[in-house]
């Protein structure tokens, strides 16, 4: 059959646009490939555990204003996992009450909706591991520490702080303490701000739990005297 010339010029543009088309899906789909990828490498970038370093670094930054400044925390030496979030987390407790997870070196404050403000944790060493239900007995900022009698026996080097340590940096309280009671008697023990990021998730201490100080500064802030706090068993 012999086909004129406008069936001619129409195969001739039905091919052209057969090959139009093969070279936008083609473009489209190197384009959507090179967004997935871009969206994959910017996922990998994230922290599945929360914070990335970056934000880190705005959370835990210098705290200029305090009594004696307070410096950046070296993020890159704390677990990602133990930087502060908010998470699920059930319990029966009310809001408001401290839970220490000394097993998982973590620290729970209870909101509401099943939801809990947590903070990763130094905790106490092998042989100096409690369980049980205080409460925070009183707070101080920059506090005094006096080392316990026990203590000076066991590490004679703070005989020279019998009389009472003032507040500042090298202070093992740091910059905020809340002191635990039971029955009206103080413990010994406390929940207070360290400045040794490398501490956060070990056993460490004589059975005090240590919060970095811009954590403890915020959980200080929201947690008056006579505030509950459950020690978990380890």
């Amino acid at each position: 059959m012999i086909s004129d010339g406008r069936n001619a010029d129409a195969g001739t543009m039905n091919e052209y646009a057969r090959q139009r088309a093969g070279r936008l899906s083609r473009r489209s789909f190197l384009a959507g490939s090179a967004i997935s990828l871009g969206a994959l490498g910017l996922a990998g970038c994230a922290n599945p555990d929360g914070m990335s370093l970056a934000e880190a670094a705005k959370v835990y930054g210098p705290v200029p204003e305090e009594k004696f400044p307070i410096p950046a925390v070296d993020v890159s030496k704390v677990n990602p996992k133990y930087f502060r979030r908010t998470v699920r987390y059930e319990t029966a407790e009310a809001p408001g009450t401290l839970i220490v997870d000394p097993k998982n070196y973590y620290v729970y404050r209870v909101e509401e909706d099943g939801m809990a403000t947590r903070y990763g944790a130094n905790v106490g060493r092998q042989g100096f591991l409690w369980s049980g239900d205080a409460y925070v007995g009183r707070k101080s900022e920059w506090a005094t520490w006096t080392p316990p009698r026990e203590m000076i026996k066991r590490q004679p080097e703070v005989a020279k702080y019998a009389r009472g340590m003032p507040g500042g940096l090298d202070n093992p309280l740091g910059a905020r303490t809340l002191h635990l009671y039971q029955n009206g008697v103080y413990t010994l023990y406390t929940i207070y701000a360290t400045s040794d990021p490398e501490s956060i998730g070990s056993g460490v201490t004589s059975g005090c739990v240590g919060l970095l100080s811009q954590d403890m500064i915020q959980l200080y802030d929201s947690t008056p005297v006579k505030t509950k706090v459950v020690v978990l068993p380890a």
